[in-house]
């Protein structure tokens, strides 16, 4: 039997019912928009939009997303639900030549979400914050307000972020715990449509800001004259972050969905979701600074230093400068803990599906291993700027070291790799016929081209400047 009719067996179906999966269609589309929304929405895009050039990095993104980020996402979500496996075993249905290669996937996830629940570990702190009004943090506290005097302290400190940190990490493993249907799609039916409604409050209080036009015009009017190759390929390594693809989370999720849902309107409205929040996102942020700075040359600078510092220090110094600044920098920190709880959650769920489905083991099992695994990895990314700062890397702490190799090395050639199993190593019909393009012939040719060809050659541009080329 062919490793491309395995999923279509009696014994497929009867192991994809027992694994469970999404109850239905828009339950799969939040919890993989969850997914795709997260920090890199809320911190990159908008220094990579004032970066490069406002307006026209906008709609760069949006451009991609449409002819070369849906692909992609089709793609993954396409190899799982035709498989109904984790990446290890999806592989190795695809072509038993490729079974290596899914090992090599699940490294990803398992380097990023250590590091990402210290970061979720900081957002909570900051709600925190917010919400009994730190001293040095809020204004009018009682003592002289620094935010980056304040978030140096803390992350640098031993004791605190590892707390605020673990308590992310158990809140992730918790809902993974769950399963999939009592957890995670529970969890993004709620989570999601709020994330939403408190994004579009947020948005629109910072329209009547003064001076907040001024940065709605800068980021939504693309000035073409800023238009160049570092604009292009800036947008195409946000695009492919953002729509987790090369994490095996995708793979993950699709394996999990209903044989009568369709994968490109799926993929149409988990794009469009993302895409959508991050525009919204720069539209929070972007407008507030230009608001807060007293020059449009002085919000340009603001805007440009890196994720952490605009998230925590830059934000925090607009938050007091505003009118109800102290609710509203509660409403913000909610919302990041939102947008980056559903996205450990899928992380986390990849690593899960694998120990369960090829390491034979309980989910509680699975998640309890997963835990201990983060608590290692993430304590080293905690300490990293505290007690173990002394390693340093060309400049780079732990955290910073781990995000390299999963997001500037290890992702790029992941999904390199995917395209050329799915362009070159199966016949070419079975994946346009799973994701419903099969009838078009144009679009299962465009399908097939970009997979094979022009995606890979993207990608390596990717990896290529995210190794030797600052952009």
């Amino acid at each position: 039997m062919k490793n491309s009719e395995i999923n279509n067996t009696p014994l497929a179906e009867a192991t994809a019912k027992k694994r469970g999966g999404f109850t239905s269609k828009i339950g799969f589309v939040l919890a993989a928009a969850g997914s795709a929304v997260g920090l890199g929405n809320l911190w990159r895009f908008p220094y990579l939009a004032a970066q490069y050039g406002g307006g026209i990095f906008v709609l760069s993104y949006a451009l991609l997303a449409v002819f070369f980020g849906l692909i992609l996402l089709m793609l993954e979500i396409g190899i799982g639900r035709h498989t109904g496996k984790s990446v290890i075993g999806a592989f190795s249905t695809l072509n038993k030549k490729f079974s290596w290669f899914g090992y090599l996937c699940v490294i990803v996830p398992l380097i990023i979400v250590p590091y990402y629940c210290v970061i979720g570990g900081w957002v909570i702190k900051y709600m925190w914050s917010f919400l009994v009004g730190s001293q040095g943090l809020v204004e009018g506290a009682g003592a002289e307000v620094n935010t980056e005097t304040f978030f140096t302290s803390f992350i640098s400190s031993p004791i605190e972020p590892l707390v605020f940190f673990l308590i992310f990490a158990a809140i992730t493993v918790l809902i993974v715990t769950m399963g999939v249907q009592k957890g995670i799609e529970k969890m993004s039916k709620i989570l999601m449509p709020a994330l939403a409604i408190i994004a579009v409050f947020l948005m629109i209080y910072g329209f009547f800001q003064d001076g907040a036009l001024e940065g709605v015009a800068y980021f939504l009017i693309p000035d073409f004259t800023k238009f160049s190759f570092k604009t292009v390929l800036g947008a195409l390594g946000q695009l492919f972050y953002s729509l987790s693809i090369g994490m095996c989370i995708m793979i993950t999720y699709g394996s999990y969905m209903k044989k009568d849902a369709s994968i490109k309107s799926s993929s149409v409205q988990i794009a469009a979701f993302d895409s959508l929040f991050a525009i919204i996102a720069g539209l929070i942020i972007i407008p507030a600074v230009f608001a807060f700075a007293p020059t449009a040359d002085a919000a340009h600078k603001i805007m440009e230093t890196n994720g952490a510092t605009l998230m925590f220090i830059q934000i925090s110094n607009v938050f007091n400068s505003i009118p109800g600044g102290r609710i509203i920098g509660i409403i913000f920190f909610i919302l990041v803990f939102f947008a980056a709880v559903t996205s450990s959650v899928s992380l986390v769920e990849s690593i899960v599906a694998v120990l369960c489905e090829d390491g034979r083991m309980k989910r509680w099992v699975a998640c309890l291993i997963v835990f201990g695994a983060i608590l290692v990895l993430g304590t080293l990314s905690s300490l990293g700027y505290g007690v173990l700062s002394f390693i340093n890397i060309a400049g780079n702490s732990i955290l910073d070291l781990f995000d390299i190799l999963a997001n500037n090395i290890l992702m790029p050639i992941i999904a390199i790799i995917t395209c050329v199993v799915a362009g070159w190593f199966i016949d070419k019909n079975i994946l346009p016929k799973e994701i419903g393009i099969d009838k078009s012939k144009g679009l299962t040719r465009y399908f097939n081209i970009m997979i094979k060809y022009i995606a890979p050659i993207c990608i390596l541009l990717i990896l290529i400047t995210g190794l030797f080329i600052k952009i």
